[in-house]
């Protein structure tokens, strides 16, 4: 509401000045009254009416941001309009409401990109539920649940909401709550959180928890939690408010007190008009948002790129983030000589050949076709394992209590799934996450680019996290979390430390991309909850474009910060200038404009390609 206000006063302005060049030269306006020396004809009250209340309104802005701490530039527009009007200058008084409104229309583009961020998440919210009474299915919205209340869970449908299964086995996908790669199997008696979905079977559970309390509805409240406390954000140019201001007020009060002239103070406040400052960071940050899409990374608004380029702590999610989403074979562990390690998993992948678990199409996949043989007499026990003959032999393939008895004892602690050939034990395969060949290089380079903190937050088990973080270069790993847990440990991190990037990619990531400084969603597979909740969306399957991002942030922030002090340099010379009184209040306006454009250009080098230095090439 408030960019489309400003958009608004714009458009006022401009239609302003239309108007008042129709009134001046088509019609020839007359002066209606004069108050002395000054006249008023009827484009001069227009514009004078237009102006009056820019600048109430932005009294207005100014009084309520010093209420709140903050000291800006804007006062010094306030003067110049007022100061203009005072001498009668009109013209002069248009130009600096055209490059007042233009500069807050421009940043509201760089910055006001407004994101339906709950649209992916609320989307994919469980609304309807099986409820069972005296045996009958009768659909009821989840809202309507009980807890107590009996819920039939159809293979494929999602948990409506937290509770435990009180008949049936099945696997349940919670990678988007937990960050787990593989399917876990539940059994009766068995936890389910709202959110994960069902894999083959049809199973039964008692209700635990209201919708409003389970795990699920509970990530949504989070992102919604988040959103409604952004972060603050203070303009660049507001940090040279106070001097800045200082000076112009006291270059032209000599002015003026030097001459005996009030028409010289004007002259100095139409130059002092703060609009090259408050358009030359806006012209970078869109300059540095252009070169992110150009590098496939859609950043939703400018704050974003200058905490990027600040930020000291770097979090990534495990599963989708720093790994690939994929399985692929670890070891082959044989347990009988008459086996090699490559019949061992022929064997195993071709009696899974036929199975969608993730498991099995992981091993299947990563075995030779040629050494994938066709299987007969082929037999699934859901929740345990595959059977089948293959070459004369009867494989069994799956839990080890499936598939050999007795050996319960072996300690795995990868995922894994055990093979038995005619009913003996043969041996393993472990399987593990495999890494996105870039992310080792990814966190290497953000060392260079100056992390001073990277960790690894995930839902999967400390074992298998820990084994990635090692591969990725990653010491600080924390395990096993919930998404409210993933919250805390970004909380949790300390100010000197700060800002703080959250890469994910899951459902389970959304609120730790909303509660970080700068989240950040891989978004190549389409809109998730992630990417609608995140800062910044990569839309390439490639982590290394976190890099590009921190590259073309320090770059955009260093071009931006040298075209502000650019700016405040030559209007203080302008100023200076102004003090002699060769600079009448119109062509100060017009070098308003001059300056306006040494701006924009010095801002669109933020377009250009960063330094090997800011990519993280270079060793430090």
């Amino acid at each position: 509401m408030k960019n489309l206000k400003r958009q608004w006063k714009f458009i006022v302005v401009l239609i302003a000045g239309a108007v008042g060049l129709i009134s001046q030269f088509a019609l020839h306006s007359k002066s209606l009254f004069s108050i002395g020396n000054l006249q008023f004809p009827v484009h001069a009250i227009i514009i004078d009416i237009i102006g009056i209340l820019m600048a109430i309104s932005l009294l207005l802005e100014i009084f309520h941001d010093w209420k709140t701490g903050r000291y800006g530039v804007d006062i010094l527009a306030v003067i110049a309009v007022v100061s203009t009007i005072l001498i009668g200058d009109v013209w002069a008084e248009w130009m600096i409401l055209v490059m007042m409104t233009g500069g807050e229309t421009l940043e509201d583009y760089a910055t006001g990109q407004a994101n339906k961020e709950l649209r992916a998440l609320l989307d994919k919210t469980p609304r309807i539920a099986n409820k069972l009474v005296d045996g009958k299915i009768t659909e009821v919205k989840v809202d309507d649940l009980q807890v107590g209340d009996t819920v039939l869970i159809k293979p494929g449908q999602q948990v409506p909401v937290d509770g435990q299964i009180v008949k049936g086995t099945s696997s349940f996908d919670q990678s988007s709550l937990t960050g787990e790669s593989v399917p876990v199997t539940k059994n009766p008696g068995d936890e389910l959180m709202s959110g994960s979905v069902n894999g083959d079977v049809a199973v039964e559970m008692k209700v635990t928890k209201a919708a409003k309390d389970s795990e699920y509805q509970s990530i949504v409240a989070l992102v919604k939690s988040s959103q409604a406390q952004p972060a603050k954000f203070v303009k660049m140019a507001d940090r040279y408010a106070i001097p800045f201001t200082v000076i112009s007020l006291i270059i032209g009060g000599v002015a003026w007190a030097v001459s005996g002239d009030a028409t010289r103070f004007a002259e100095v406040m139409v130059v002092a008009s703060p609009c090259p400052l408050l358009i030359a960071a806006p012209v970078a940050l869109v300059s540095g948002m252009s070169s992110m899409s150009a590098h496939h990374i859609i950043v939703k608004s400018g704050p974003t790129l200058e905490k990027l380029a600040r930020a000291k702590t770097f979090a990534f999610d495990k599963t989708g983030t720093l790994t690939e989403n994929q399985l692929i074979v670890d070891q082959v562990v044989t347990d009988d000589k008459s086996f090699d390690q490559k019949e061992l998993q022929s064997l195993a992948a071709s009696v899974e050949q036929q199975s969608s678990h993730v498991i099995a199409s992981s091993l299947v996949k990563a075995t030779d076709k040629d050494l994938i043989h066709p299987v007969t007499n082929l037999k699934e026990t859901t929740a345990q394992g595959v059977e089948g003959d293959v070459d004369g032999k009867h494989v069994k393939v799956g839990k080890l209590s499936f598939v050999a008895p007795g050996h319960e004892k072996l300690n795995v602690t990868s995922t894994a799934v055990y093979v038995s050939v005619d009913g003996k034990f043969a041996g393993y395969i472990t399987l593990k996450d495999k890494m996105r060949p870039e992310s080792p290089k990814t966190i290497e380079r953000l060392r260079r680019q100056g992390a001073e903190d990277i960790m690894m937050l995930t839902g999967d088990h400390k074992q298998v996290a820990e084994k990635v973080a090692k591969e990725a270069g990653i010491t600080d790993v924390r395990s096993e979390l919930l998404p409210s847990q993933k919250i805390q440990d970004i909380k949790d991190v300390p100010k000197h430390l700060r800002p703080v990037v959250m890469t994910g990619d899951g459902v389970n990531d959304a609120p730790s991309l909303t509660a970080a400084d700068v989240g950040i969603a891989m978004g190549a597979k389409g809109a998730t909850a992630a990417s609608e909740s995140a800062d910044a969306v990569i839309m390439v399957n490639d982590i290394s474009k976190v890099n590009d991002a921190v590259a073309i942030s320090k770059h955009t922030m260093k071009v931006a910060n040298i075209d502000v002090l650019t700016a405040i340099g030559v209007v203080i010379i302008i100023e200076l200038i102004a003090f002699t009184g060769v600079i009448p209040a119109f062509w100060g306006a017009i070098l308003q404009e001059v300056v306006d454009m040494i701006t924009i250009s010095l801002g669109l080098l933020a377009k250009t390609k960063p330094s090997d230095k800011q990519f993280g090439l270079e060793e430090k």
